[in-house]
């Protein structure tokens, strides 16, 4: 398993509660996290409708060894708070997810999407500004066309480093239900969203109409059994896509077989086993997040106990199961009780899809590496370690006797608890979000 040394948390903060580094408001929480295909920008969203852009700096040329971290690159207000008067309905502005757009310029594109809404952005520099205008002087004012004798030619004078943040199109009232996901399609030029019930596909360029792709609404709402969960293009066939239910199964839809993809093309789906039946066993089989691997060969999935890795080309069976905490099957009626048994978790894949990660409680993170079989559990925790410091596995204690570096069951606290992940598309960087902090962990420079 490799060894992954922190070099920099960003404690994201607003600057009002900048004075008290314990307090944090419930807009700050982040929900999303996002690599853009390159690695060099990272993106973070929160509760309060912010999307912060992360840079990371060009190598030293003093310490070429040393890989450059990860600076605040751009901030914007990417969703307001809205009302809906025809269903009395308060749309909130947390930014449910964050797609990049492969960048075909020099600016920077992504899509963010709140529970309603979904925005395109573009992010750009600007170094140089016009001077010399004719009709106007230098404070833009219109000025008086009798004072004008002379033609000027404009120029472009050099001016500090500005980097704009603008919305380039909104796409919206297309969902009834709140989206959960987006997905942007490898042919650049589509990407869909996902709410409980639905799967929408826009052109990026078309705001004003969508195709309903998927549609699992009943005649009959009483006759409801599932819902969408998450859904994701495949990463090099613009054509086909996935999606997953809360019922734990996973449809792979080829939209070349017709335009409503109602009727998938493989449904994977592992049989429970009736032995380890129980109240819980349908809350804790949906599929909270589901991923193709970067060759489009696998599929992973997060259920709440479990990651689950499938073949493609073999619907009977999960190809490897991973438990992340199944220390927790003896808590699942407290968790019930407190609601934790609902929070969705995310997982990712490392770029050569040989490594997965996942999030948990107690801000502790997991890794399972596929070749060797190991996995590790490590901890996003500001008083664990100082920055540069290797982090050190933790383990989890169930009975008995516990020794001195593991933490019994008991005493994890459900409150920290790590959702959001990302992992760097073509190295070992991984950044975490634990609540209202960014940690950034590189894999160990020797």
């Amino acid at each position: 398993m490799k060894c992954f040394s922190r070099y920099l948390p960003y404690i994201f903060r607003p600057p009002s509660s900048l004075l008290s580094s314990s307090c944090h408001s419930e807009a700050d929480i982040i929900s999303t996290v996002e690599f853009n295909p390159t690695g060099e920008l990272l993106a973070t969203g929160d509760k309060g409708g912010r999307v912060v852009v992360f840079q990371r700096e060009q190598e030293s040329k003093n310490q070429p060894q040393r890989r450059g971290e990860y600076n605040v690159y751009s901030t914007f207000q990417s969703h307001e708070p809205e009302f809906d008067y025809l269903k009395s309905l308060e749309i909130e502005e947390k930014i449910n997810k964050i797609r990049w757009l492969p960048q075909q310029n020099a600016a920077y594109f992504l899509l963010s999407t709140n529970d309603k809404t979904v925005k395109l952005w573009k992010i750009s520099e600007r170094d140089k500004r016009p001077e010399g205008y004719n009709l106007k002087d230098e404070e833009g004012r219109i000025r008086d066309p009798t004072t004008i004798t002379t033609l000027r030619v404009p120029v472009l004078r050099p001016m500090d480093l500005m980097v704009e943040a603008t919305p380039r199109r909104i796409f919206s009232n297309a969902h009834t239900y709140h989206i959960n996901s987006i997905s942007a399609n490898s042919d650049y030029e589509t990407y869909m969203s996902t709410d409980d019930l639905r799967i929408n596909l826009w052109n990026l360029e078309i705001t004003n109409r969508s195709f309903n792709i998927v549609d699992i609404k009943p005649a009959n709402m009483e006759e409801l059994t599932e819902v969408i969960t998450a859904a994701e293009f495949h990463p090099n066939q613009c054509n086909t896509f996935v999606y997953s239910s809360s019922k734990g199964s996973i449809r792979l839809c080829d939209m070349r077989t017709s335009a409503l993809c109602d009727k998938h093309s493989k449904l994977f789906e592992e049989p429970e086993d009736p032995s380890n039946r129980s109240f819980f066993s349908e809350i804790i089989s949906s599929i909270s997040d589901v991923k193709f691997s970067h060759s489009g060969r696998y599929l992973m999935t997060r259920d709440y106990l479990t990651v689950k890795l499938w073949d493609i080309n073999m619907e009977s069976k999960p190809l490897e199961t991973y438990q992340v905490h199944d220390y927790l099957r003896s808590k699942l009626c407290s968790l019930y009780e407190n609601d934790c048994i609902f929070d969705k978790f995310e997982c990712v894949w490392n770029g050569t899809d040989s490594v997965l990660m996942t999030g948990s409680y107690n801000n502790f993170f997991r890794m399972f590496d596929r070749n060797t079989k190991r996995d590790v559990t490590l901890e996003a925790s500001r008083e664990n370690s100082k920055p540069r410091a290797i982090l050190k596995p933790r383990k989890v204690c169930i009975g008995g006797k516990r020794r001195k570096d593991e933490i019994s069951v008991d005493s994890l606290d459900f409150s920290k608890k790590i959702l959001h992940t990302a992992w760097h598309p073509n190295e070992n960087i991984i950044a975490v979000a634990a609540t209202n902090n960014l940690y950034i962990f590189q894999d160990k420079v020797n």
